[in-house]
C-alpha cells in the first residue's frame, strides 16, 4: 500500500494499529503517528514511523487518516482537520461514537466507523466497521486490507456495534481473568506458576482457533474433550454451579447498555 496513513491518537489502541501496520508490512514511511504528548511518540520514530504533534498539518498530508480519541474528543478533532479530511477516508476507532454523528462533523469525508480491540497488538484482533453510504467498494477493498493486518475483520450492519463493543472490544479484559482463574488453580494444585499461566493462555488461545478452524459449536468442543468418569466432566460439572453462564450474559447486557449510556450522555447523535 503506497496510501499515505495519519493516525490521531498513540494510546494503547493507536499504538496497537500502528504496530500492526507496520508488522503488515505497510511501509513505516507512509505512516504518520499524531499525539498532543510528544513522549508518546519516541517509540514510533524507532519503528520508522513518522511522527507530529500537528493534526492539520499530518492530516493534509494524508490519504487515510484513523481517529483515535476519546468519545468526547472526536468532535473537535474533526472541526480541527475539517477541511483537511474532505473526500479523504477516515477510519474511526472511537466506542460508542455513530456513524450519523461522525457525518454530522466531517460530510464531505468517507466515514469508516471500526471496532477493534487489544488483540490488535498481536495481529489477533476481531475487528467490526460499517461505513457512510459514500464508501465505494474499493475503499471498503482498503480498509479491508488494513484491519486484516490487526487480525480478522467482518462489515456489518451498525445497530450490531454496541453489542460488538461489549463482546470484543471489552472482550480481553474478560478472557484475561479467565486466564487469570486458571493460572490460580493451577498454582493451587502444584503447577509452577510460569507453567501455569502458559497452559492457561495457549489453552484459551487454541480454544478460539477450535471454534473459527474446524469450524465447531464450542458444545461440540466440550463434548469431545468429555468422556463418561473423566476429569472434564467433573471439572465441567463444578463450573456450571458457579453460574458462569449468566454471569457473561449479564456482564455483555449491562456493557452493550453502557455504550448506549455513553452516547445518550456525550449527546452523541
Amino acid at each position: 500500500m503506497t496510501q499515505k496513513i495519519a493516525v490521531i491518537g498513540t494510546g494503547m489502541m493507536g499504538g496497537a494499529i500502528i504496530k500492526s501496520l507496520v508488522k503488515g508490512k505497510t511501509s513505516p514511511s507512509t505512516i504518520t503517528a499524531v499525539d498532543i504528548q510528544a513522549e508518546k511518540l519516541k517509540e514510533f520514530e524507532a519503528l520508522g514511523v513518522k511522527t507530529s504533534s500537528d493534526n492539520v498539518k499530518a492530516v493534509a498530508q494524508a490519504d487515510i487518516v484513523f481517529v483515535i480519541v476519546k468519545p468526547g474528543d472526536v468532535a473537535k478533532v474533526l472541526k480541527d482537520i475539517s477541511e483537511e479530511i474532505k473526500g479523504k477516508l477516515v477510519i474511526s476507532v472511537a466506542a460508542t461514537v455513530p456513524l450519523s454523528f461522525l457525518k454530522k462533523n466531517a460530510p464531505e469525508s468517507k466515514i469508516v466507523r471500526i471496532m477493534p480491540n487489544l488483540c490488535a497488538m498481536v495481529q489477533a484482533a476481531y475487528t467490526a466497521y460499517c461505513c457512510t453510504e459514500n464508501v465505494t467498494s474499493h475503499d471498503k477493498e482498503t480498509v479491508k486490507s488494513l484491519l486484516n493486518m490487526m487480525g480478522i475483520c467482518e462489515e456489518m450492519d451498525e445497530k450490531y456495534m454496541d453489542a460488538i463493543t461489549a463482546i470484543s472490544g471489552s472482550g480481553p479484559g474478560y478472557m484475561s481473568i479467565i486466564v487469570e482463574a486458571l493460572t490460580y488453580a493451577g498454582l493451587k494444585v502444584g503447577l509452577p506458576r510460569e507453567i501455569a499461566l502458559k497452559c492457561a493462555a495457549q489453552t484459551v488461545m487454541g480454544t478460539g482457533k477450535l471454534v473459527l478452524d474446524l469450524p465447531a459449536d464450542p458444545a461440540k468442543i466440550r463434548d469431545m474433550t468429555t468422556t463418561p468418569g473423566g476429569t472434564t466432566i467433573e471439572a465441567i460439572y463444578q463450573i456450571e454451579q458457579s453460574q458462569i453462564r449468566p454471569a457473561m450474559i449479564r456482564a455483555i447486557e449491562e456493557a452493550t447498555k453502557k455504550s448506549q449510556t455513553i452516547r445518550e450522555k456525550l449527546n452523541l447523535t
